[in-house]
């Protein structure tokens, strides 16, 4: 079994006449998953107001926790009473830091299209490399003074606590989006 946490990201449309529908459907999920062992967390977010679609994220701790949520009952009955107002378009899954780099899929359909090959190895570092420098530079002016009295590893277990967040969430999602270009050429 695989143990590393799973992210998935749905697209859903809904009309935007029934937001207060939506809002309600999204939350009584959110409540549902959250009774299953495993479940790490969930979000969902819009382009804006007038926007029907609607993009989704939960995050479960391994595969076999995922597939406990996506097989249950419970799941089908929440899917089943958005019948009618809700389409799902597309489904998402990531896991592990290669997922910053891999282009979308749509997991619902057979492609007969073979998706594009990941950018290479070295684009990647090069990515990694340009967001973490200056993260680490201003952690390195801001820090480094207050740490100063602590040893050597605790130094490094804080300043990466600090850090790996900070990279994972802000920093290489906007480093990759700029870079995009380059690292599919």
């Amino acid at each position: 079994m695989d143990t590393a946490a799973v992210t998935v990201a749905i697209t859903r449309r809904a009309d935007p006449a029934r937001t207060a529908e939506m809002i309600a459907w999204v939350n009584a999920g959110t409540t549902l998953a959250e009774d299953f062992p495993g479940f790490l967390g969930t979000g969902w977010v819009r382009p804006d107001q007038r926007s029907a679609e609607w993009h989704m994220l939960y995050r479960f701790a391994d595969e076999q926790s995922l597939r406990n949520w996506e097989e249950s009952p419970q799941r089908r009955w929440w899917l089943s009473s958005a019948e009618g107002f809700v389409e799902h378009t597309r489904t998402e899954r990531r896991t592990g830091i290669e997922g910053w780099f891999d282009p979308p899929r749509d997991l619902q359909r057979e492609m007969s299209v073979s998706a594009p090959e990941p950018p290479p190895r070295w684009k990647q570092a090069v990515t990694i490399w340009l967001g973490f420098f200056p993260v680490s530079l201003l952690a390195a002016v801001t820090l480094n003074h207050l740490l100063v009295d602590l040893n050597v590893v605790l130094r490094t277990l804080v300043s990466t606590l600090c850090l790996t967040p900070i990279m994972t969430y802000l920093v290489l999602p906007q480093v990759t989006r700029l870079l995009q270009p380059w690292l599919r050429r």
